[in-house]
């Protein structure tokens, strides 16, 4: 099975549009908020890195898109999703099955708890087709052996009757990317494919998703704390902060000339060749307010601990450059 787009290729075309999405969760603490009114676009053939620490609302977001939420305490409260102009956030159960795995593939953050442990590699990509696809068993079983050459599984017909615990973490995450690509979905979502593996099988990872997602022509969001992966794969980035999108722009603008300081903090954390040996690299003070705590302005500042107005109020969303949003705080971003 040849994986080739047979679909009209127009670069402009918007696939994706999230505006002012509001994500929240049912606590004993009452109703709080993971993403607050996050917006972005994704054009087919264009790959947007997500990047932020551990809380920012990244993979929340993501989840929201394709309506995996924890049930049943998250839940979209406000805000638009649209996919190929049509609604997301109001299509039923029904409606999303069809969706998810066919037009939309994801490519989960932990491929033990991505794969069944109790049915075998075979099965569970079988099903993906026979779910999406007018197949019979045999041509699926076919079509799902294809799948695992693609991703360079070795052995590929005896992988099939394999269960997942017998396969290494870098071959899990190679059959979860087959299971996210294999109905040739129109985006991609990849929810830190790369974190539990070594830097040598990351390298192979991020390659493989590249070529496939070049070979389809599709979209795919990248999700990631790690920025030298964003620097290497993304067009786009979207920095979260807080649940909130505090800067977005082109991936050049971003490493050349960053605006807000949280982007400063973690591009400054990153080590480079020039960094004499055994010298620490800096790091943000103080760490990401639990959901509870967050105030209503600047949550950065926050963390900061600066007093004053600028927690107060939420700073506006501008456009200080051609296609280079920030969160305006005037303690964050410099020459305002």
């Amino acid at each position: 099975m040849r994986i080739e787009s047979t679909k009209e290729v127009r670069v402009s075309e918007t696939l994706l549009k999230v505006d002012r999405l509001i994500t929240a969760f049912d606590t004993d603490a009452g109703l709080l908020r993971a993403v607050d009114e996050v917006s972005f676009e994704v054009r087919r053939g264009q790959t947007l890195g997500i990047v932020g620490e551990s809380g920012c609302g990244k993979s929340v977001t993501a989840m929201s898109i394709v309506k995996l939420l924890p049930q049943p305490s998250g839940r979209i409260l406000d805000g638009s999703i649209r996919f190929k102009d049509r609604d997301l956030v109001h299509a039923s159960g029904a409606e999303m099955r069809k969706i998810r795995g066919n037009e939309i593939g994801v490519i989960f953050q932990e491929p033990m708890t991505a794969l069944n442990p109790s049915h075998t590699i075979g099965k569970q990509l079988c099903e993906c087709f026979l779910l999406h696809k007018p197949m019979s068993r045999k041509e699926a079983w076919q079509a799902s052996v294809e799948m695992l050459q693609l991703v360079r599984i070795p052995a590929p017909e005896q992988r099939m009757h394999d269960y997942p615990h017998q396969l290494s973490g870098g071959m899990r995450q190679r059959i979860v990317i087959a299971l996210a690509m294999a109905c040739r979905p129109d985006l991609i979502i990849a929810d830190e494919p790369t974190t539990a593996l070594d830097v040598t099988v990351q390298a192979q990872i991020l390659e493989l998703i590249k070529e496939q997602q070049q070979a389809l022509n599709s979209a795919m969001i990248l999700i990631t704390h790690d920025l030298g992966v964003i620097a290497e794969t993304c067009d786009e980035v979207v920095v979260m902060y807080g649940g909130r999108v505090v800067e977005k722009a082109p991936v050049e603008e971003i490493f050349r000339a960053p605006r807000h300081a949280y982007t400063k903090g973690l591009l400054a954390s990153m080590p480079h060749l020039d960094t004499p040996p055994k010298t620490m690299l800096p790091v943000i003070p103080g760490m990401v307010e639990s959901l509870q705590n967050f105030v209503r302005g600047c949550r950065f500042c926050q963390r900061l601990q600066r007093q004053g107005t600028s927690t107060l109020e939420r700073p506006a969303f501008v456009e200080i450059s051609p296609h280079h949003w920030v969160e305006a705080c005037p303690l964050c971003v410099d020459s305002l």
